[in-house]
């Protein structure tokens, strides 16, 4: 199955995600930095969100620039990928209107744990699909990737149920710049 019209169906759908986002900002009361300043934390949370967005983009078109074949597993495993990510507008802003409780936060890594976890199943169904394709094979070579983001989320998890609930999402994004796949493939490619 050609993934083209699939893969600008995750263009599309992130980039309503991101718009949503966005648009759930809101507006300054005045024309001040101080007021600018008082939304600090939209602004903040709108940033996580949007990186965890274009790096969802940013693994699937890579990815999918070395795949030849996809299937329905694919479809539906990404598909389900995107139906959790479609809960991040409404979860960026309950992580702004409440940074430092722990429910939205929990809530929020929980959201990151489900993505990172059927990114890693579509990964191995696209290996088990196309077994020839060699670039494909290394790209996805994913054997301790995603067990050190969820140790770090876990980490998170531990500091934000006992000292600091924010410390979820930062152990989110921290492990997105430290652990994804994109830069570990990025690497792997250089060094072939």
């Amino acid at each position: 199955m050609n993934s083209e019209r699939f893969e600008a169906f995750i263009d599309a759908v992130l980039a309503i995600i991101i718009t949503i986002i966005v648009l759930e900002i809101p507006l300054a009361s005045t024309g001040t930095w101080s007021s600018l300043f008082e939304i600090k934390l939209d602004f903040i949370i709108y940033a996580i969100s949007f990186i965890v967005c274009f790096s969802f983009w940013n693994f699937h078109q890579k990815i999918f620039s070395l795949v030849n074949k996809i299937d329905t597993k694919v479809i539906w495993i990404d598909g389900i990928s995107l139906l959790v990510l479609s809960f991040l507008p409404y979860l960026t802003m309950f992580v702004a209107n409440n940074f430092n409780s722990l429910i939205p936060q929990a809530l929020y890594g929980l959201e990151f744990i489900f993505v990172t976890i059927l990114t890693t199943i579509s990964g191995m169904v696209l290996k088990n699909i196309d077994k020839g394709n060699i670039a494909l094979q290394i790209g996805l070579d994913l054997k301790i990737k995603p067990s050190i983001s969820l140790i770090i989320i876990a980490i998170g998890y531990v500091i934000g149920f006992v000292f600091y609930p924010p410390a979820i999402i930062f152990a989110c994004l921290f492990s997105l710049f430290f652990t994804t796949p994109i830069s570990m493939l990025i690497k792997r490619i250089k060094n072939n």
